[in-house]
């Protein structure tokens, strides 16, 4: 039945996405998120305080987000083991964003081929925190298969990883840590202080997955005729180019394999940040690469699925 439930909520997220007008923990986590932050910032004035604070902050969102999930599936076992399924689908399906991040990507490639440059501009703005104003046609494309190369690890690979060690509530809360990094883990002066704990143990819940990427990223690739050998190698030989720890496995192997050239420098809140190349560019960006990363990506998460529900079989089995 567990295992059931991870495919039927694969499915769903894979047909459904994140249907705008639907209720969403995540919604409810940065609302968590927010109230908590207001409260911190009230009563914690200094930056060491503000570091405190911010530990405190994942502290609470984290252990509310696995609390109340793992309540909220126990109550429904208890009223019937159907409806605890159904509660359990429902979990699983909202920590995948597979497709939501499709369409996302999809939308800036309409702009791109059908729109205008300030239309595309405006459309990545609403997936990447890079300053998105200046930029041009091959650079906004290549900032969309970056957003989607990297977010294969955290909007499904990790809560997948996460399903398998502990079940919905530790996906849910694997959640919670990856919305906490997003809203508050900047290297800014406003979220230097409270974001250091965040940034640093999102930093720790996708270094596995992270790693995991570039061996399902490489065998899609494999299937889907892109260049395998050359994703394995230049996913080893890039995996540190980017100040995370995590972010380059990810787009370093799609870049090999696609035979393109991702990273560089960039704007973040008016702020240039020099970052390394990634790949080789044995040609120059194609628009038809946002489709060919989405493909990549959604054959990853599928071998995701495949491999965390064997893993669970098997420990289970030994168990």
């Amino acid at each position: 039945m567990t295992l059931l439930a991870w495919g039927v909520a694969w499915l769903l997220d894979y047909w459904l996405g994140d249907p705008p007008n639907w209720p969403h923990p995540v919604r409810w986590i940065g609302n968590l998120i927010n109230v908590s932050q207001r409260l911190i910032r009230r009563l914690c004035k200094s930056y060491r305080a503000l570091k405190i604070g911010g530990g405190v902050l994942w502290l609470v969102v984290v252990g509310i987000s696995w609390g109340v999930s793992w309540g909220i599936l126990h109550l429904a076992n208890l009223v019937h083991p159907w409806l605890g399924w159904l509660v359990e689908v429902w979990m699983i399906y909202t920590v995948l964003a597979a497709r939501c991040l499709s369409d996302a990507a999809l939308e800036v490639y309409c702009a791109l081929k059908n729109g205008t440059l300030e239309q595309s501009r405006e459309k990545l703005s609403w997936i990447v925190g890079r300053d998105t104003s200046q930029l041009e046609r091959p650079q906004i494309t290549r900032a969309v298969v970056e957003t989607v190369a990297e977010n294969s690890v955290d909007g499904v690979i990790a809560p997948l990883f996460f399903l398998m060690l502990g079940g919905a509530p530790l996906a849910m809360a694997y959640k919670a840590i990856n919305t906490l990094d997003s809203m508050v883990g900047y290297k800014t002066e406003k979220y230097r202080a409270i974001g250091f704990v965040s940034a640093k143990l999102d930093d720790l819940a996708n270094f596995i997955p992270a790693r995991l990427s570039w061996l399902l990223l490489s065998i899609a690739a494999f299937c889907l005729r892109a260049n395998s050998r050359q994703a394995l190698r230049i996913g080893w030989r890039d995996r540190y180019q980017h100040s995370s720890p995590n972010c380059a496995w990810p787009e370093a192997t799609v870049a090999g394999a696609l035979g393109i050239r991702l990273g560089g420098p960039n704007l973040y809140f008016g702020e240039r940040v020099e970052k390394p190349w990634i790949g080789d560019a044995q040609r120059d960006i194609a628009l038809d690469d946002i489709p060919r990363t989405i493909q990549l990506m959604m054959l990853a998460s599928f071998f995701a699925l495949l491999l965390f529900a064997a893993l669970r079989t098997l420990t289970l089995g030994i168990a």
